[in-house]
């Protein structure tokens, strides 16, 4: 991983707690939102992964917790090492995700269905329930839930992670109905970004892949990381409750032809 060489404002004095954020999507996220000066806690399975991570954005903005997401133990550490280390979580993002299975639902194992859910959905509401909790219940902020346009539309072989993402979608929904007005809660729908998690959906096939999107190419994590910007920043303070879709123009191609 490349040393991070963005500019960095000053700080900001906002924080945010980064599920999944070691690369990929969580990365781009954790990128941007230093960028502007906030501090940040990310989180992965990886603890190498996570302190290179940390090494890259800046330590002295930015913490690793290593555990797996679905883990309400983890969950309840990541949160309380953010609030003694930086005081604070106004921001959550809940990006960690996982997609172990590639098939038809007529033949999905169940154990994988729940397993999906779990660290999926599950987790973003333990995570969503702790930093309600810990800070954001009395003093406000922003939650962003990282779905998917598989959560938006049928998506053949990868229907328990398009399953597991319209539930997100729709517990969005439910915490920003809940939260209000205090905390805002949104969600972001990403077509195919190139990462690590998605690669076996471009591998090889990358050009072909990218024609099928109006913009020509596919997403990256910084186009991510923008949005989330945007929904965490004051220029977003009237909008919760809404799923932003980020897809290239994936959804001008459904149309009749």
């Amino acid at each position: 991983m490349a040393e991070n060489s963005t500019e960095r404002a000053a700080d900001s004095g906002k924080v945010a707690l980064i599920t999944g954020g070691s690369r990929g999507i969580g990365y781009g996220i954790a990128e941007a939102l230093v960028a502007r000066g906030d501090r940040v806690c990310i989180t992965g399975r990886n603890e190498d992964a996570l302190k290179e991570a940390v090494e890259a954005l800046g330590a002295d903005r930015v913490m690793g917790v290593a555990g797996k997401a679905h883990d309400e133990a983890h969950q309840a550490v990541a949160v309380e090492r953010t609030m003694e280390a930086f005081g604070r979580v106004d921001f959550l993002i809940n990006n960690a995700g996982t997609n172990p299975v590639f098939g038809p639902m007529a033949d999905l194992d169940l154990g994988v269905a729940r397993k999906v859910f779990e660290t999926n959905v599950i987790s973003a509401l333990g995570f969503a329930q702790r930093t309600w909790h810990a800070w954001q219940k009395d003093n406000g902020g922003a939650i962003v839930n990282i779905a998917s346009i598989a959560g938006l539309s049928p998506s053949p072989f990868i229907g328990a992670y398009g399953m597991s993402k319209a539930a997100m979608i729709n517990l969005t929904l439910q915490l920003a109905h809940e939260m209000a007005p205090g905390v805002r809660v949104n969600a972001i729908a990403p077509a195919v970004v190139k990462t690590k998690f998605a690669q076996a959906l471009y591998e090889g096939r990358e050009q072909e892949a990218a024609a099928a999107y109006p913009l020509g190419r596919l997403g990256l994590p910084q186009d991510i990381g923008g949005a989330a910007a945007f929904l965490t920043s004051a220029q977003a303070e009237w909008i919760t409750g809404q799923t932003l879709v980020v897809d290239g123009g994936m959804f001008l191609n459904a149309g009749v032809h």
